[in-house]
């Protein structure tokens, strides 16, 4: 071949080659895929590029970045401090509601000489860590499935330095306890052998203490019947009874002789000077509780919330169960008309109660015994037997 003609031949191949080689943008940075990554691209270097690279479909472009709203700062909230939950009064009945009233095994101490069908004991149980006695009775005969019937007998004041557990109220007991019942008659804290001190039951929750304590101790008695326990109370006693009876569920039905059931308010202004019994001895005790309340709550006018939610005869409507209420009409020591209101109230509320009241009879019910015992008795058996 002539040397002009391959020359030209060589100059032919070499701009073959060449149109066969892609062109790259050494500023074009590629990704591993080998795919160029346009993020850092100016509009003006696609524009420059387009006749080369496919530019990103709009759906798949980059968003703008939104402009983050200013942030508030959060405003420092107080924090509002719990009123403390205010302490009730020991004698509020919400409070004696909320005790625990735990009793104990009833321990026989000593035998007595039996009574006509009944055993009879000297027994003790434990009350807010105090040894309280009692005088215990057991029917003969064999015990019903369920246990015996039950009484907690709640006695009236009796100076603590002169009571005695075997003295008073004998024919009382044996009317009751002959006619099949158990009877726990408790000597109150303070009492005869009883351990703590005699506080008097207005204005000192330890008596009522003693008595639901005596409640507890019965329903784990072995030979007594837990759900069908009564309560007969005289005079205090009655206080008491009443008072249990709207604190604890467990007492089936009350019979009261004499009682102090009238409300605060009336015990300050119906409770003529001196016709109550003989004051409770003690730095607590008597009366001081009227003279001391007044001074830190105020009079019933002026304090009417608590003079009310001490005061047994603002439940009644929780009542644990029916009342039956004897009273003399020429008794000296209390007076007829607290009974009287108590009937009316819990006639209002709608619960059973009945109320015999006995001519020119006194605060023992001394000439009526026999009758008001009689009716007494067919009361316990109508809820408890």
């Amino acid at each position: 071949m002539p040397f002009r003609a391959l020359v030209f031949a060589l100059l032919a191949l070499t701009a073959a080659c060449s149109m066969l080689t892609p062109a790259l943008d050494p500023g074009l940075p590629s990704d591993q895929s080998g795919q160029a990554d346009l993020a850092g691209l100016t509009p003006a270097s696609t524009s420059a590029m387009a006749g080369s690279v496919q530019t990103t479909p709009a759906a798949l472009a980059p968003a703008a970045s939104a402009t983050a709203a200013p942030t508030s700062t959060p405003t420092a909230t107080a924090t509002a401090t719990p009123s403390p939950t205010p302490t009730l009064h020991p004698m509020n009945i919400l409070a004696q509601r909320q005790t625990p009233y735990p009793g104990s095994e009833i321990t026989i101490e000593e035998t007595l000489e039996p009574g006509a069908n009944y055993s009879r004991y000297i027994a003790s149980y434990q009350s807010e860590g105090l040894k309280i006695y009692a005088l215990l009775t057991v029917p003969y005969g064999d015990t019903p499935e369920t246990g015996w019937p039950a009484i907690v007998f709640n006695h009236g004041y009796i100076p603590p330095n002169v009571y005695r557990t075997t003295e008073r109220y004998i024919a009382y007991v044996d009317s009751l306890a002959s006619h099949g019942y158990i009877v726990f008659r408790i000597d109150y804290r303070g009492h005869d052998r009883s351990e703590g001190m005699a506080t008097g039951a207005y204005g000192n929750p330890g008596y009522t203490v003693d008595v639901l304590n005596a409640v507890a101790a019965l329903k784990g008695f072995p030979q007594a019947d837990p759900g069908r326990i009564g309560m007969w109370g005289h005079s205090m006693g009655g206080y008491l009874t009443l008072r249990a009876m709207v604190v604890s569920p467990d007492v089936k039905a009350g019979v009261i002789w004499a009682g102090v059931v009238a409300s605060y308010p009336d015990l300050l202004t119906r409770w003529r000077r001196g016709s109550g019994p003989t004051s409770t001895p003690g730095p607590t005790g008597g009366r001081r509780w009227r003279n001391a309340w007044l001074d830190q709550f105020g009079s019933p006018e002026e304090n009417p919330d608590f003079w009310n939610a001490v005061s047994a005869n603002s439940y009644l409507q929780d009542i644990s169960g029916p009342v039956q209420l004897h009273h003399g009409t020429a008794d000296h020591s209390v007076p007829l008309e607290f009974s009287e209101i108590l009937y009316q109230q819990l006639q209002g509320a709608g619960k059973p109660v009945e109320l015999y009241t006995y001519e020119g009879d006194d605060h023992n019910i001394s000439n009526s015994f026999s009758i008001a015992m009689t009716r007494s008795i067919e009361f316990f058996d109508r809820y408890l037997k």
